[in-house]
């Protein structure tokens, strides 16, 4: 693994610190502790939040217990409290129209698709990593920061941007962020990639700030209590979209019909629960087939997959593989990396991985982001 050293940008030299950095502010405390560190060092900081969805669209969603979800308007009422409370310029920027495009429909379109999608990493690649940068760009902010929790530094041989894991591993979020292109990299901080989530609670202490105590968002924010086949149901229907003819068979991999479906987007690779079928033993869904509508369902040991192909690979500590590489392969955000050969293909974009032992629930639209250390190799999507 090369020797990375902090760029001058995030050691926070002299001149870098005369640039104006914006602040990508969700109202929580992590991106609230970013700005007041930014600003207690004396870099000039701007305070911007995304508005990305509207909460009161399908209000039959909607229930008093949809909490932990971030981008709300309460949200906002904090962000904007902590932007006063640090006296610094703060604007709300409407993305809706794009998140729609980019992530919303995306999400729906592959859980139609058979396959489930990780919005969050979605959002990173299209909004927060670019079109936050132009915007903050426009505003004449050199550099973004945000709270995630990751580490970005420079190899000083190769010149290249580095993705690392945060200090904390408990809340490590490089998972999703695989995707940043160097040019992004280079202008972005992770202040709070240092530190861990007790000392972030104790600085926001420290600072006075209004969101001290406030509690993490857990959940998609345009899915209320996580239930996404709900919402993809109800945004078809808002949007005139005749719902495919989803329902089907749930049948055994060996082809014989135990029972029948609502949808296959109600379905996930490795589920169990919500099966409604009688059997003698476990079951879980190993596969979908949007084209028959079935749900294939096995025993536990037939989820285990050996190998598996990934495209739409983004390599961040190289321009490339030329070679098999040896990498511990996250196929999850709470998976424990596996032990890996990485090969490459004769095209960039795509890479195929040889585990070690067997993984489970393999699951197509997932990502899968490969690691030597606490070095991010590259990432990409389980095809």
């Amino acid at each position: 693994m090369p020797d990375p050293r902090p760029s001058s940008a995030a050691a926070g030299d002299e001149a870098a610190a005369q640039d104006l950095v914006a602040v990508a502010m969700s109202g929580g405390v992590d991106s609230s502790v970013v700005a007041a560190l930014l600003k207690e060092s004396g870099s000039p900081v701007v305070g911007l939040t995304m508005q990305l969805w509207n909460q009161r669209r399908l209000p039959e969603l909607s229930t008093a217990a949809a909490t932990g979800r971030c981008c709300s308007l309460d949200d906002v009422y904090d962000a904007r409290q902590v932007a006063n409370q640090l006296g610094i310029p703060y604007y709300v920027l409407n993305f809706e129209e794009r998140f729609e495009q980019q992530v919303v429909r995306p999400f729906v379109d592959e859980y139609l698709s058979g396959r489930t999608p990780i919005p969050c990493t979605l959002c990173n690649n299209f909004l927060k990593f670019d079109e936050f940068l132009a915007t903050a760009g426009s505003l004449g902010a050199s550099r973004i920061a945000t709270g995630h929790y990751a580490r970005v530094l420079q190899d000083p041989a190769s010149g290249r941007w580095l993705l690392l894991r945060a200090i904390d591993e408990l809340r490590d979020q490089t998972y999703f962020l695989w995707g940043l292109t160097q040019e992004q990299l280079s202008r972005t901080l992770f202040p709070l990639g240092e530190l861990r989530k007790a000392e972030v609670r104790e600085l926001a202490r420290r600072f006075g700030l209004p969101v001290a105590e406030k509690g993490d968002s857990q959940e998609i924010c345009f899915v209320p209590n996580g239930d996404y086949a709900a919402f993809i149901d109800a945004y078809s229907r808002e949007n005139g979209i005749e719902p495919a003819a989803t329902r089907g068979e749930i049948v055994s991999t060996e082809g014989r019909r135990l029972g029948e479906h609502g949808g296959v987007h109600r379905f996930t690779v490795g589920q169990r629960r919500g099966l409604n079928i009688a059997a003698g033993e476990a079951l879980y869904v190993i596969a979908t087939d949007p084209l028959s509508q079935r749900v294939i369902v096995g025993r536990g040991d037939e989820l285990l997959r050996s190998c598996m192909e990934v495209t739409g690979v983004n390599w961040v500590a190289a321009e490339g593989l030329n070679e098999p590489a040896r990498a511990e392969v996250k196929i999850r955000n709470k998976h424990a990396a596996a032990p890996a050969t990485v090969l490459p293909s004769g095209d960039p974009s795509r890479a195929e991985v040889h585990f070690d032992d067997p993984q489970r629930a393999v699951t197509p639209g997932q990502a899968a982001v490969f690691y030597q250390d606490d070095q991010v190799l590259g990432g990409g999507w389980i095809a």
